[in-house]
């Protein structure tokens, strides 16, 4: 429900306002209280200042075990719990080791206490020293050189090579995690964003597209495991000429897509991000043609081999249209603000 209140003037030049009530009750403010303000364009957010440091979030993780208690961890971990409780009756040899794997997959967690019914873990990362830039920058430059070294193992079937890129998957989703936990951190308090030095806007649009870039990892990541798919089933012969050179091409094209939506996205200029959105986002169009000028030459492929190597296609054609997804982001944030 809205309320409204008139602007008053005292002591000849002190604007004041007065608070509602049932907020003001609901959040502990009374009189002698101490408020914060931030002001954000034509807006001015008020929230009471927090005598705590740290937040401490406590879960019953009873029966939750792998997959599930690896998610309960990142959730609370996202939503901004700088201590994080995990309490059951006993927890097990296995709960323990998914807490360790999962502690481990996350950056700037620590284990600080662990009993038999209970392990506390610690973020020791300083929110107001973390940078959503850089963190969208290296997933960018990881995700990329992900793409294209799942593209060179494929060619030149090396299998370390693209075991390596699957490994790398990780520093993405890590990276990813630490990007939604600030973006959600501005969510909740307008002094994170002052912290941060960026709008809450843009953080939206840089969570946007940190989730494009994480797709992209994992399509890098589809690519390395189909390439050593094809040497286990037997298919992992010599490539003809023409085809790999279509598929690096393939990939050369897709990666330009998110290079250019990404530079659309980190620049200031407005006209200049226009220009570089639009052309990514037109050069999907062309991808999707090269894309299925492979598909015909598959045709002429024993049908197996040809299956794994047209999903190989698929993945970067996706990875081109993330891109362009970014690029529509990039849009959206150089246009005027009504």
């Amino acid at each position: 429900m809205v309320e409204t209140r008139k602007v008053q003037v005292t002591g000849g030049s002190t604007y004041t306002v007065s608070i509602p009530k049932g907020w003001a009750t609901e959040n502990g403010v009374s009189a002698g209280s101490t408020v914060e303000f931030y002001p954000e364009g034509d807006s001015l957010f008020l929230t009471p200042k927090s005598e705590e440091e740290r937040t401490e979030g406590t879960l019953d993780i009873g029966d939750l075990e792998g997959e599930e208690l690896t998610r309960a961890v990142m959730t609370m971990y996202v939503s901004g719990f700088d201590i994080i409780a995990l309490e059951s009756g006993r927890i097990t040899n296995d709960q323990r080791r998914t807490l360790r794997d999962a502690v481990q997959s996350l950056v700037g967690l620590e284990v600080l206490e662990e009993t038999r019914d209970r392990v506390v873990i610690r973020d020791l990362l300083d929110s107001s020293e973390l940078s959503i830039h850089n963190a969208v920058t290296r997933m960018r430059l990881i995700s990329l050189s992900m793409l294209e070294d799942a593209v060179a193992a494929l060619a030149e079937r090396d299998e370390d090579m693209a075991r390596d890129v699957i490994q790398r998957d990780d520093d993405v989703d890590r990276l990813y995690m630490v990007v939604a936990r600030i973006f959600r951190a501005t969510l909740r308090t307008p002094k994170a964003a002052e912290e941060l030095g960026v709008g809450r806007e843009t953080c939206f649009d840089y969570h946007s597209s940190a989730r494009q870039l994480e797709r992209i990892g994992d399509h890098a990541t589809k690519i390395a495991h189909l390439t050593l798919e094809l040497g286990a089933e037997g298919h992992g012969e010599e490539l003809a000429g023409e085809l790999v050179d279509a598929i690096a091409a393939l990939r050369s094209d897709a990666s330009g897509v998110v290079d250019r939506a990404m530079e659309a996205l980190f620049t200031d200029d407005n006209a200049e991000a226009t220009r570089l959105a639009n052309e990514a986002r037109a050069s999907v169009r062309d991808i999707d043609e090269r894309a299925r000028g492979i598909d015909e030459l598959l045709r002429e492929l024993e049908p197996a081999r040809a299956q794994l190597l047209g999903l190989i296609v698929d993945s970067l054609s996706r990875s081109a249209d993330y891109g362009g997804n970014i690029a529509e982001t990039a849009l959206q944030k150089a246009t005027p603000t009504p």
